[in-house]
C-alpha cells in the first residue's frame, strides 16, 4: 500500500469520512479544481485533519482522482470508498 493511501486510511480513521466523501464534499462547497491551499484551509478548519493529511486529500481534489492515482497509487488505484469497503475497519 502506497503512503499516500495510508494518509486518507489514516485521514478517514480520524473523522470517520471516507475519500470519495471528502471529494463530494469539496464539490458541494465549489472547491473541486480550487487552489491548493484553500482546500487545506477547509479540510484543517471545517475537518480537524492535521496539515499532512489535508494536503494529501488536497492533492485528490485538485488535481482529480485519476491524475493523482497515477502518480500515487498501487498500479495507479486509489481505494476511495473506505476501510470498510474493503474489510479493514
Amino acid at each position: 500500500m502506497s503512503g499516500f493511501q495510508t494518509y486518507l486510511d489514516n485521514a478517514e480513521r480520524q473523522t470517520g469520512t471516507t475519500p470519495r466523501r471528502f471529494l463530494e464534499l469539496a464539490e458541494e462547497c465549489g472547491l473541486l479544481g480550487a487552489k491548493a491551499g484553500e482546500v487545506i484551509a477547509w479540510l484543517k478548519t471545517e475537518h480537524g485533519l492535521g496539515h499532512g493529511h489535508a494536503a494529501n486529500l488536497a492533492q485528490l481534489v485538485t488535481k482529480g482522482v485519476d491524475a493523482t492515482a497515477a502518480k500515487y497509487g498501487d498500479d495507479g488505484v486509489l481505494h476511495l470508498d473506505g476501510l470498510a469497503a474493503r474489510g479493514l475497519e
